[in-house]
C-alpha cells in the first residue's frame, strides 16, 4: 500500500538512506498554476536541521518535478517528482543491524519481509513523508483557486497545552516561533521542554490540531467513505500518530445531546448554517460547510540516546545506546505533514463530486 486516494493519488517511493524520496501523483486536474516557491517552501517547513529544536541532519530537500508540468501549469498527467537524499549518515547506524530497537518497525519489518534496512529505518522513516508533503502542495494550490485553506499547528507538547479551541488563535503566528504554536507563550514552555528532553537523550509527544476553512457542504460518503474516516486514515498512516479525534472528539463523550447538537438555522443570505460546531464540520461523514476541525496524537519518539534494554535478532538479551541525529520532539517538523494529508483528502473528495468541474 504505497499508493493513498482514489482519483487524485500520491505513490511514493525511497528510503531514508537510498538515492531519495520521490512519488508519482495522478488525477490531478490540469490547467493549475504551480507556484514553485510555495512547493519548496512547504518542504522547507518539514525539512530537518531547520532550528535547535529538531534533528541535526542537512538536507536541502530541493525538488524536482520530472513531469506533468509545462509552461507554469498542471497538464492533467502523471506528475513525477524527486527529491534526492544528501546528508546520510549510514555508518551511525552500524550498531542497529543486529538489535531489534524499541517501539520501532525493526521486529515487525523482519516478521513480514524476512529482512529490513537498519539504516534509519529504511521505509518506515518519518523521510517519506517527504512525499507527502509535495502531494500536499499541489492539493493545497489546487484547494485555493476554490477558497479551501488548510492549516494546522502545536497545541500540546508533554503536558503543555494550549487552553482554548482553533477560533481563538490567529493562524498567522503559526509560523513565528520553532513549535509553530500561535500561542507565543505556550510555544516558549513547549520550546523550552523540547530543549531540556533533547539535552538528557530522551523525547516527548503531543497534539496537532488541523483546521479546513471554506469547505463546502456535501463532501464525502455514506457508510465506509465518510469523510472523517478518510481524515483518521490519512493521519492515522503518519509516522508516531497514535490517536485522532475530530470535532468535539472523546470530550463530547462526556456532554449530553442537548449540549452537542448543532442546531439550524438561516445564514442571512438565502442559506442554512449551524449556531454551533461541536461536529467539527462533518455530519453523516459529509461536510456541512462548517470549518473542519481535528486533533492528532504524536507519540515521543521512539530513538532515545540513552541506553536501552532490548533482544537481537537472535532472540538474547542485549543493550543499545542509539547514535545520529534524531529529533526530540516530531511536533514542530510534522505539522506541514498533517496539513498535506487533509489536503490531499479534501481535494480526492472535491474531485470524486461530479458536481465539481475544473
Amino acid at each position: 500500500m504505497n499508493t493513498f486516494g482514489n482519483i487524485f493519488r500520491l505513490t511514493s517511493f525511497g528510503e531514508s538512506h537510498g538515492a531519495g524520496i520521490g512519488g508519482v501523483l495522478d488525477g490531478f486536474p490540469a490547467g493549475v498554476e504551480v507556484d514553485l516557491d510555495f512547493l519548496q517552501n512547504e518542504l522547507d517547513r518539514r525539512r530537518p536541521g531547520q532550528s535547535h529544536l529538531t534533528t541535526a541532519r542537512k538536507e536541502a530537500d530541493r525538488v524536482e518535478l520530472l513531469s506533468g508540468v509545462f509552461e507554469g501549469r498542471t497538464t492533467g498527467t502523471p506528475i513525477g517528482f524527486l527529491v534526492r537524499n544528501e546528508n546520510q549518515h549510514s555508518a551511525d547506524y552500524d550498531n542497529l543491524r543486529d538489535v531489534f530497537r524499541p517501539s520501532h518497525a525493526d521486529y515487525t519489518y523482519i516478521q513480514k519481509y524476512g529482512l529490513r534496512d537498519h539504516r534509519g529505518g529504511g521505509r518506515s522513516s518519518a523521510r517519506e513523508t517527504i512525499a507527502r508533503v509535495v502531494a500536499g502542495a499541489f492539493a493545497k494550490m489546487a484547494l485555493r483557486t476554490r477558497g479551501i485553506s488548510v492549516y494546522a499547528y502545536t497545541s500540546q507538547v508533554g503536558p503543555v497545552a494550549l487552553d482554548a479551541d482553533y477560533t481563538h488563535y490567529d493562524p498567522a503566528l503559526i509560523e513565528s516561533n520553532a513549535v509553530r504554536c500561535p500561542d507565543a507563550a505556550k510555544a516558549d514552555e513547549m520550546a523550552r521542554l523540547i530543549a531540556g528532553v533533547k539535552e538528557r537523550g530522551d523525547t516527548v509527544g503531543g497534539v496537532i490540531t488541523g483546521v479546513v476553512t471554506g469547505c463546502p457542504a456535501g463532501l464525502g460518503d455514506p457508510v465506509f467513505g465518510k469523510l472523517h474516516a478518510r481524515l483518521g486514515a490519512a493521519m492515522l498512516s503518519i509516522n508516531a500518530v497514535k490517536g485522532f479525534e475530530y470535532g468535539e472528539g472523546f470530550a463530547g463523550a462526556a456532554g449530553y445531546g442537548s449540549e452537542q447538537n448543532d442546531r439550524f438555522c438561516p445564514d442571512g443570505k438565502g442559506g442554512v448554517t449551524t449556531l454551533t460546531n461541536h461536529s467539527g464540520g462533518i455530519q453523516g461523514g459529509i461536510s456541512n460547510g462548517q470549518d473542519i476541525y481535528f486533533r492528532v496524537a504524536f507519540k515521543p519518539v521512539a530513538t532515545l540516546l540513552m541506553e536501552q534494554q532490548t533482544v537481537d535478532t537472535a532472540g538474547r538479551p542485549t543493550s543499545l545506546t542509539a547514535r545520529g541525529r534524531h529529533d526530540a520532539c516530531v511536533l514542530p517538523r510534522a505539522v506541514p505533514v498533517v496539513e498535506a494529508m487533509a489536503a490531499t483528502v479534501i481535494l480526492d473528495a472535491l474531485l470524486q463530486d461530479r458536481c465539481v468541474r475544473w
